[in-house]
């Protein structure tokens, strides 16, 4: 039998075991009975229900405090907001982690085909990327916010793994953006913007569905790739010190108060302006990490959000939630 008809079969017998499992309520031994496999058998297909996206799980607590958290975020900052439970003693690159999985596993809810999707990376998309769930969405594309060159590295590499992870979870067709980072001068940038190959990819982000992004920030439990991966010199970072900078998406530098468009290094900078970002019908910030609410706040108030996947200790934090 060929390779792609197995496949085929066995994407079949994995749909109807789901079906079985979730919606009648039958037993593996039942379902092994019906499907004349042995019960290790169905727990395999099952598995690769879940791995594949043929199935969603989805849990709804019946505690009252975390819908009445998300709840609090809504009515304070007009964003939907999603919890993860992460118990307060756990390591600052395990509560990221626990994070960024359960954002790969929310991320289908939100990308459906025809859909264009940006992506800016950083420490967070890149854990993200390693924990995404397979799903086909059709003439669906992956396009990069930000170039991932410095002084020192092309960056291709690093921001290619990301956007092809993504690539390959959806299917879909993935567009790189190969420019610097940042800019030595804003003239350049300006010039280089002109250019129809860059004009291309600009014109895919004016219109993307979806953006997905975590939050830069120089005081991050889990340091941030701009800061730590040689983008910015220690005089630039003196400078946004100084200019009361308190995070960035997609290296585009903001204030506690959300402003940023007279921001000199955002000239120079190679990704969208927040107000490209705020264009996007549904703009998706995944953070981990007390130390993140500044960066968050001052995201918050420039409205480039408007749906946040967050640890619950830092949503308690957020809204000052005692209970």
């Amino acid at each position: 039998m060929a390779p792609r008809t197995q496949d085929t079969l066995r994407t079949r017998d994995a749909l109807k075991a789901a079906q079985l499992y979730y919606l009648q309520d039958l037993t593996m031994e039942a379902i092994g009975n019906e499907l004349r496999v042995s019960r290790s058998t169905v727990s395999r297909l099952l598995s690769m229900a879940r791995s594949q996206g043929i199935v969603d799980i989805r849990v709804h607590s019946p505690e009252d405090a975390p819908r009445r958290i998300e709840s609090q975020i809504r009515d304070l900052y007009g964003v939907n907001a999603y919890l993860v439970p992460v118990p307060d003693r756990t390591s600052h690159v395990d509560r990221l982690e626990r994070v960024a999985l359960s954002a790969a596993r929310m991320l289908g809810q939100f990308f459906s085909p025809n859909m264009t999707l940006g992506i800016a990376w950083g420490s967070t998309l890149s854990a993200i990327s390693r924990h995404l769930i397979k799903k086909t969405v059709n003439n669906a594309e992956v396009v990069q916010l930000n170039g991932a060159g410095n002084d020192h590295t092309t960056g291709v590499t690093y921001a290619s793994e990301i956007l092809q992870r993504f690539g390959d979870a959806y299917q879909a067709r993935v567009q790189h953006f190969p420019v610097p980072t940042f800019f030595d001068n804003a003239q350049t940038k300006e010039l280089m913007w002109q250019e129809r190959s860059t004009e291309r990819v600009l014109e895919l982000q004016r219109r993307m569905d979806l953006a997905l992004f975590g939050l830069g920030s120089m005081n991050a439990d889990v340091p941030s790739q701009v800061y730590t991966g040689g983008y910015l010199n220690g005089r630039e970072i003196q400078q946004l010190r100084d200019e009361g900078i308190v995070g960035d998406v997609a290296t585009v530098f903001y204030r506690a108060d959300g402003t940023w468009t007279d921001i000199e290094v955002n000239a120079r900078s190679s990704g969208p302006g927040l107000n490209v970002i705020s264009q996007a019908p549904r703009r998706l910030c995944v953070v981990s990490g007390q130390r993140k609410l500044e960066a968050l706040r001052g995201a918050l108030a420039a409205g480039v959000i408007t749906d946040l996947i967050i640890d619950d200790g830092t949503a308690r934090e957020l809204v000052g939630f005692i209970g």
